[in-house]
């Protein structure tokens, strides 16, 4: 069986596609670079962090976003004909009054790895745009149209534009096709298919939370009109019928459902294999319950689902209950490279699985400055928008316990590096090594960010030499604790306990739709220029639990 989720934390809104033996799901990053994480599979079960679509920070201008604005919902896709990779991707730029203004832009490439073409302007009338390649070599791309008047139903509805290779633009403006296949409202994640003499729809509804779902709907003609499925929706956490077209918010936490481990499920996509089996892949999130918090973010999950002899696709078991559990392919098992527990920085470049806010790691992150360390060039604070120096990785289990060895001399007290558990610029947890002039020395304290209020303890603050020093930072359930140690077996506790559910969209005021991250960080507030070094970072994590 595989377990679900196959990619565990912050990787939601997956696109899946497949070219030859090969199989891509790609996932949103918002704020994050290397924007557009894709992971590669030969037998639905084994993936690995292949690669990633955004790796220019320049031609992709994140700086000063707020959190949970940047890349929204990529739509990956593999054009046979052409033998060429399309992806579309939204750059989110405001949510302020609800006005929602985004720009879609699309790239090609005849590797998965690059490089990618310039990217081309789609449009701005909505989000979760995404292409199809229709077998007359037509092609057009479908999003949802964002509605912000009065008296009309909102979110809005799925419109589509023809859209032009050689004139590289969108043929008129977007017309509207589908409002969606239930009352459940919300609707989203279009992607269009074409299986027969069929044109499928495929999208999300009901919010991306509690009420989250997947729909289809089928016409024999692009434009429609189509017919809903009859057993919408196919996929979801919260079975049976529910009229909410009337409420326009996405979470909608009255839909918990209780007898399901994966929730929020929806935002799917779908591939068929040469055996005749289908596969979907789909968002969703393991809160802790009652508060209904997911530290995780949204992940990414698998149901393996069939077609019925009069068009329809449905989960193989018959149900539409997203399930931890689904029947593995008949493809040969192909087991795949995971990313290291213990990073050493011994090589040559940083690791895929590093990501940092809003700029490309590497531009703080050097390697080379001195072999067997990842130096890290500190920049501004960690509330900042613009140039923060935090390496993190992406937290999949509230199960964990990350540990690194730094060395670091503050000089001033705007001088500070350490370890970070980071949900975005406004909540986070920070061990940091910093200069105290009241002590008149080098000392280690927390800092806490709780939705924009900062808490410094310096009543717990312990003075510390300007030698080697072991970080470390345990999530066990609920709580989260930090320890340090000169010597790697003496480890002292510093600080309180803390909250693991407040790191979560539920709770975070000022960004939703990303999930927690865990690294190491540094800052220099003063020149720019003062720098720590790291000479490990190991990241251990239970992935076999759940969430309480």
């Amino acid at each position: 069986m595989i377990q679900n989720p196959i990619f565990p934390g912050f990787n939601p809104d997956p696109c899946i596609c497949r070219k030859g033996e090969d199989y891509y799901v790609a996932v949103s990053t918002f704020e994050w670079f290397p924007g557009i994480p894709v992971y590669h599979s030969r037998d639905m079960k084994n993936w690995e962090l292949y690669t990633h679509v955004l790796t220019d920070d320049k031609k992709v201008d994140l700086k000063k976003l707020p959190s949970a604005k940047g890349i929204w919902a990529p739509c990956l896709t593999y054009c046979e004909a052409e033998d060429l990779f399309y992806v579309i991707y939204g750059v989110m730029n405001s949510m302020n009054a609800r006005y929602f203004d985004v720009d879609n832009y699309l790239i090609t490439a005849r590797d998965i790895r690059g490089p990618w073409s310039e990217p081309v302007y789609l449009h701005s009338s909505g989000f979760d745009a995404s292409i199809f390649h229709d077998d007359d070599g037509r092609k057009y791309v479908v999003s949802l149209e964002w509605e912000t008047r009065e008296g009309y139903e909102k979110p809005g509805a799925i419109c589509m534009a023809e859209y032009s290779p050689e004139k590289k633009k969108i043929i008129g403006y977007p017309k509207r096709m589908w409002r969606g296949g239930t009352d459940r409202g919300c609707i989203e994640a279009p992607h269009l298919t074409k299986r027969g003499k069929y044109y499928y729809i495929m999208c999300a509804e009901g919010g991306t939370g509690y009420n989250h779902c997947v729909t289809m709907g089928r016409s024999q003609n692009v434009w429609g009109p189509y017919e809903r499925d009859p057993q919408n929706p196919i996929v979801t956490s919260s079975p049976g019928e529910s009229y909410e077209r009337q409420d326009p918010d996405h979470l909608k936490p009255k839909y918990y459902n209780p007898e399901t481990v994966l929730q929020k499920s929806g935002h799917g996509s779908y591939v068929e294999l040469p055996t005749k089996e289908v596969y979907l892949v789909h968002l969703c999130a393991r809160p802790f319950v009652p508060e209904l918090r997911c530290t995780l973010g949204r992940e990414t999950a698998i149901q393996k689902m069939m077609w019925t002899e009069d068009g329809w696709l449905r989960m193989a078991d018959g149900g539409n209950l997203a399930r931890l559990e689904t029947p593995e392919s008949l493809l040969a098992e192909a087991p795949m490279s995971a990313a290291p527990v213990f990073d050493d920085f011994d090589g040559e470049e940083l690791g895929n699985y590093y990501y940092a806010p809003r700029m490309m790691p590497q531009r703080f992150a050097d390697l080379k400055a001195r072999p067997g360390y990842v130096r890290i060039r500190g920049q501004e604070s960690r509330t900042s928008l613009n140039k923060v120096s935090i390496l993190a990785r992406k937290l999949t289990s509230v199960y964990a316990r990350v540990t690194t060895k730094m060395e670091f001399v503050p000089e001033v007290y705007q001088h500070s590096a350490g370890l970070i558990l980071y949900y975005d610029n406004m909540n986070y947890l920070n061990l940091r090594k910093y200069y105290s002039e009241t002590l008149g020395q080098s000392a280690i304290s927390i800092v806490h960010l709780e939705n924009g209020e900062k808490t410094e303890f310096v009543d717990t603050r312990v003075p510390v030499k300007d030698i080697p020093i072991y970080l470390r930072i345990y999530i066990e359930g609920r709580k989260i604790w930090f320890e340090w140690s000169y010597d790697n077996d003496n480890y002292k506790k510093i600080g309180q306990v803390f909250d693991t559910a407040k790191f979560s969209d539920e709770y975070c005021k000022y960004g939703e739709f990303t999930g927690t991250m865990v690294g190491i960080t540094c800052a220099d507030r003063v020149k720019h220029q003062q720098y720590a070094d790291f000479d490990f970072f190991e990241y251990i994590a239970d992935e076999t639990k759940g969430v309480d």
